[in-house]
């Protein structure tokens, strides 16, 4: 709503300043159509601006200060190299400077050989001045084509190297002392697995979620697989990053940089942890592996396993649970269920109940990055109680 208003004011502000200038006396002396067009265009390109600012929704302040920069930027030196080729084109010979001659004035009584050397006079004059203002004109497109070049190349550096070159102002990004929200990386895991888009529909996630150039080629020739299963999961991974990034609940960013450390790393494990490194990012994941070696070097991981165990709900040993037992265990008497959330419940002497449902007296947890395991023995009184009003 605010923004709104202050888009109404804009584009009142302008228009009230437009016309205020329409109005004097030297516009109006122009004609109608001259003061209605002087009205109308600058109306147009206020519009235009307020319209390029509601579709452009997603504003990044890294991107705009960068353009800022690389404008700023261009323009110094645009300046500069005006100044250096003033000084080449004093230098370099070059025609004298000439002003425009005046009409030719030939006096009644003068002769034939007058009149044609004072013609002669004025055309060799009138030469002169065109040479002059031609070498002024290629001067200036010189000056105005090497500045605009100057301006394109600082503001594509700037964009190109934002994300590289942190110490650059403005967009100098300090490390940061206190934990706060920093990029997340996601690894092919991690997107295959899609538990990711789940999480970010519930908001909890403030950190911008990248996905590095590599990882995508990954998750692409993963989808290209000539086997069936391996082809679904690139698949499913490729439609969870286009959920990702048709959600307005996160921010997600394809990232391609050219960074030494990045590029010499031997595998893909090893670019996302030099990346993640050098962004001062998390890496969120499912590989253990990829897990032991982020920590080795450093880099914060966020395990999405250790993540929904962390949401399970907890069990004490000694309070009592029910679960349906579907297969014997490893260990004589031992049978095996599962919980709804894939937990794995071992029961001590639940092998006699393959099939039925008994409540057990947990004594255990075991909790690892794969997964929980709980541990219990038979309640016999409660157990034979709902076996018997089954039967």
């Amino acid at each position: 709503m605010v923004l709104h208003l202050v888009r109404i004011i804009f584009l009142l502000v302008v228009l009230a300043v437009t016309i205020s200038f329409a109005f004097q006396h030297d516009v109006i002396g122009r004609g109608s159509i001259y003061a209605t067009l002087y009205i109308l265009i600058p109306a147009a390109l206020a519009f235009a601006v307020v319209m390029i600012d509601m579709l452009w929704k997603r504003k990044r302040l890294a991107t705009l200060s960068g353009v800022f920069f690389g404008l700023l930027a261009g323009l110094v030196i645009a300046i500069m190299l005006s100044l250096i080729v003033d000084k080449v084109v004093e230098i370099l010979p070059g025609p004298d400077p000439a002003d425009r001659p005046a009409e030719i004035q030939i006096p009644h009584d003068a002769k034939a050989a007058q009149v044609a050397a004072i013609q002669k006079k004025y055309d060799n004059e009138m030469t002169a001045w065109r040479t002059f203002v031609a070498h002024e004109r290629m001067v200036q497109l010189i000056k105005l084509l090497m500045g605009a070049a100057a301006v394109f190349l600082c503001v594509t550096f700037v964009l190109q190297t934002k994300d590289v070159f942190r110490f650059v102002i403005p967009y100098v990004e300090f490390a940061k002392e206190s934990k706060g929200p920093r990029p997340m990386l996601l690894d092919t895991s991690v997107i295959i697995d899609g538990r990711i888009a789940d999480i970010v529909d519930t908001r909890v996630l403030e950190s911008d979620l990248v996905v590095p150039r590599f990882i995508l080629a990954e998750l692409q020739a993963i989808a290209d697989s000539e086997d069936k299963l391996r082809r679904n999961r690139g698949r499913r991974g490729l439609d969870i990053l286009n959920r990702l990034q048709s959600s307005d609940k996160v921010d997600i960013q394809i990232l391609d940089l050219q960074i030494p450390d990045v590029e010499q790393a031997r595998d893909v494990d090893a670019k996302l942890v030099a990346l993640a490194k050098h962004l001062g990012g998390r890496i969120a994941t499912n590989d253990y592996n990829l897990n032991k070696i982020a920590q080795l070097r450093g880099v914060t991981v966020v395990n999405i396993n250790d993540l929904a165990n962390a949401m399970k709900p907890i069990v004490l040993p000694g309070e009592n649970m029910s679960v349906k037992i579907i297969k014997p265990g490893e260990e004589s008497g031992q049978g095996v269920g599962y919980l709804d959330d894939g937990t794995m419940i071992v029961a001590e002497q639940g092998r006699d109940f393959i099939g039925r449902e008994i409540t057990i007296i947990v004594t255990s947890v075991l909790q690892t990055s794969a997964g929980r395991m709980i541990f219990g023995k038979l309640d016999a009184d409660k157990s034979f109680t709902k076996r018997d009003r089954k039967v």
